[in-house]
């Protein structure tokens, strides 16, 4: 007959049955919300959007093809009340924020330019802005925004008033549903006015898409990533950055492949669609500067 009372008794199974206690009364997390053990992704509930979207007929918005017809848009200003100027908009269901700093002393005393100001640009994706969710870091896309939102915006600011300092413009895109690129111009261009940056002009963004014959304003996020016709010729997108009160060309951004003639059109269709934004922008900002004017009863 085998005896275990020496097994029960010794270090090993002392020190084991010490660690065991410890564990199962060790006190609860309460400021964790802990999940289901057994669950799903909610990407597996959601709408897949078609492989290939009608070509005729009205779009899925209710919008028509081949019309100068962009999706209402809001906008407000000053909401952040950390920044030196801020704004928020939205178009459908793409929804942004941005946030402006400065002037102030440059970081780096090697980047300081005695004659005019810096200006730097950042956008990025929230983790929950698309479809699939993303990370916090700072990826290629992101950068190649923030690269595109940095030349637009440049030539409408008189940097040269502000020497020595640097101004930041931070983009936060909240969700994704299409032509953000173009409507975070618009949003860091609001942001800059209410921050009162002296600039020459306002900067307007809007965007096409061409497939073939046929193209879409503004589109959404299904429309930029779906094609609906077989052939490769005349397929791209299109983004424009405007200065509608000096009628020029801040910047332009396309993909794809089109011939002259359809380029030519597509820039002359995106400076309508800037032309259709621009009461709404200025209602916008007229609103806020008189919001932060004081009152006749204080002066």
């Amino acid at each position: 007959m085998i005896n275990i009372g020496p097994i029960f008794q010794g270090k090993r199974f002392r020190a084991g049955l010490v660690a065991w206690f410890i564990y199962f009364n060790m006190p609860t997390d309460t400021k964790r919300v802990r999940g289901p053990e057994v669950s799903q992704s909610p990407s597996l509930f959601s709408c897949d959007p078609a492989a290939v979207l009608p070509s005729k007929g009205p779009r899925a918005d209710g919008r028509r093809r081949d019309q100068v017809d962009v999706r209402p848009v809001f906008v407000r200003c000053g909401l952040v009340s950390q920044a030196k100027g801020s704004a928020y908009l939205e178009a459908g269901n793409t929804k942004l924020m941005c946030c402006v700093y400065g002037p102030r002393e440059t970081d780096r005393k090697d980047e300081t330019n005695m004659k005019c100001g810096r200006l730097t640009t950042d956008m990025r994706f929230a983790p929950f802005s698309c479809l699939e969710r993303g990370s916090w870091i700072q990826g290629s896309q992101d950068k190649d925004f923030s690269l595109m939102l940095h030349e637009s915006l440049q030539p409408a600011i008189c940097l040269h008033k502000y020497p020595r300092s640097q101004i930041e413009v931070n983009v936060m895109v909240l969700e994704n549903s299409g032509s953000v690129l173009a409507h975070a111009v618009t949003c860091a261009s609001l942001a800059l006015a209410d921050a009162g940056i002296e600039m020459y002009d306002l900067v307007l963004g809007c965007s096409m898409r061409q497939d073939g014959t046929s193209y879409v304003v503004d589109p959404s996020y299904m429309e930029e990533n779906c094609w609906n016709s077989v052939s490769c010729e005349n397929q791209g997108g299109l983004t424009v950055a405007f200065l509608p009160s000096l009628n020029q060309i801040s910047g332009l951004q396309s993909d794809g492949e089109m011939t002259e003639e359809t380029l030519t059109a597509g820039v002359r269709t995106c400076i309508e669609g800037c032309y259709k934004l621009y009461p709404v922008i200025q209602h916008a900002l007229t609103k806020a500067v008189r919001k932060a004017a004081p009152s006749q009863s204080e002066s």
